[in-house]
């Protein structure tokens, strides 16, 4: 099987979908499917890949490989020349974008796509597996332009994937028939670098040994409860406890710009609380360092503002690495995440709830023990393996459907 997974951002690029596209590329190539990825310039090829005649680099990983073409400037509708060139050059049988509207600069030449493709000779069968479902922007007050623009890309696809039952519901009230519902795995491998000693990366970030160390991992963003986390570490240092931050990974990615706006409000924020001595900042670090920074930590805090989901790259890499999670109550009903079992939950937007379950987590060894086991129970329902057969079975249908 020909496949050609479209991304609006690609490793080094920093986001999640991205890191999903590498991961699903490789784990469908271990199932034997040949793999082309088209992406941003951005995306510059990485020293491990060989640059091929046509402007592709082959990813090699573990024994599997992917060949990316970084070769989209703008992801306006100049883009569809350069996509439809590409298909032509490599003629997969299936294209699956990857659509997450900020990760194509919020314009919409990416939803038309199935529909421009339609007048090609050659036309692959076309699949979208949404990360999300914001609309894009396309000027002020233009609410239901934008939903039509969103179901636009629902309609002209072959099949739609989404990755989280909240955003089923929302893909059908779009449109979509029959959502195929394929969870996102963790985009770190849990992997401790050489000679790993826990209490010396705890010293490294000035953490002595009668503090708690609480951890925070992935970019600020207004949906991801920051606000509420930094006045929640603020209760808790008035309060005389001792705790410190750990904020894991790059501040704000690489795709959207709202998010360098809501770190800046974040950081007078820390100012404003007086708890800057507190907080400690890795930056964007390699899988390694990501593990060192969520094992030397105590608890893992993602106090996402619309509850917690499995759409979230996040989550799945704190349960990835079996880590005591502290996380909100579910929009929807999520059979999978029980409360007190395999997470810790409050509700959103209350700084006082969650510094208060954080003193109930960090002094109780039994509740956190029992979390994290709990954590490495429920990552097993989300390996590579299981999502990428997943998604080679869909495929099939959608080929066997067309003959």
């Amino acid at each position: 099987m020909r496949v050609c997974l479209a991304s609006g951002e690609f490793p080094p690029m920093q986001g999640g979908v991205g890191d999903f596209t590498r991961e699903l590329g490789l784990a469908l190539n271990g199932l034997g499917v040949t793999v082309k990825v088209v992406t941003s310039v951005q995306a510059s090829q990485p020293a491990e890949t060989v640059v091929s005649p046509h402007g592709g680099g082959t990813l090699k990983q573990d024994g599997r490989q992917i060949t990316v073409y970084p070769v989209i400037a703008h992801w306006d509708f100049s883009s569809w020349q350069s996509i439809a060139a590409l298909l032509k050059h490599t003629e997969p049988q299936i294209l699956n974008i990857q659509y997450q509207t900020a990760a194509y600069q919020m314009h919409p030449a990416i939803n038309f796509l199935p529909w421009r493709l339609r007048f090609l000779r050659y036309r692959p069968r076309v699949v979208a597996t949404f990360h999300d479902l914001k609309l894009p922007y396309l000027f002020p007050k233009a609410g239901p332009v934008r939903r039509w623009v969103t179901s636009a890309l629902i309609r002209g696809c072959d099949a739609t994937i989404v990755t989280n039952v909240e955003d089923r519901s929302q893909a059908e009230r779009l449109g979509a028939h029959d959502p195929h519902l394929l969870p996102i795995g963790s985009n770190i491998h849990p992997q401790a670098p050489p000679n790993y000693d826990r209490q010396k990366w705890r010293e490294r970030w000035g953490v002595g040994e009668d503090e708690v160390l609480v951890c925070y991992f992935g970019f600020l963003n207004e949906s991801k409860g920051g606000e509420t986390l930094f006045r929640a570490l603020a209760h808790l240092v008035d309060s005389g406890e001792r705790i410190r931050l750990l904020m894991i990974g790059g501040k704000v990615g690489s795709s959207d710009p709202a998010n360098v706006a809501f770190l800046q409000k974040m950081e007078a924020l820390i100012g404003e609380l007086n708890v800057e001595g507190t907080v400690a900042w890795t930056g964007y670090v390699d899988g390694p360092e990501v593990s060192a920074n969520f094992w030397a930590a105590d608890v893992c805090v993602l106090p996402y503002r619309d509850g917690v989901s499995f759409r979230r790259g996040t989550l799945m890499a704190a349960l990835a690495h079996g880590m005591p999670i502290i996380s909100t109550y579910p929009r929807v009903d999520t059979a999978e995440v029980v409360e007190g079992e395999n997470m810790a939950l409050v509700p959103p937007d209350d700084p006082q709830a969650l510094a208060d379950k954080i003193r109930e987590v960090t002094t109780s060894d039994q509740l956190r023990q029992r979390l994290a086991r709990g954590a490495t129970g429920l990552s097993r329902l989300f390996s590579w393996e299981a999502i990428a057969e997943d998604t080679y079975e869909l495929y099939e249908q959608i080929l066997n459907a067309r003959t």
